[in-house]
């Protein structure tokens, strides 16, 4: 398994964990991360900056620390 903020821009992967605190992992689960659901990075801002994602026709911008709460496993 790796970390959301691993994964590479247009790779497509699936969430297979949130390791978060409470109110973090409430927040992710309103934004639409649930285990299970496909996703991929549309764009990295420079220098450890926000990331673009997409989940089914949604896009979230979130942040590299909250990135890497996020377990995913690849295709």
């Amino acid at each position: 398994m790796q970390l959301l903020s691993q994964l590479n821009i247009g790779q497509q992967a699936i969430i297979a964990a949130i390791e978060a605190e409470e109110s973090l992992f409430h927040r992710l689960t309103a934004l639409g991360f649930r285990v299970g659901k496909p996703l991929s990075i549309i764009r990295r801002a420079n220098f450890n900056g926000p990331l673009q994602i997409r989940l089914g026709t949604t896009d979230v911008i979130l942040r590299e620390a909250e990135a890497k709460r996020i377990q995913i496993t690849t295709n």
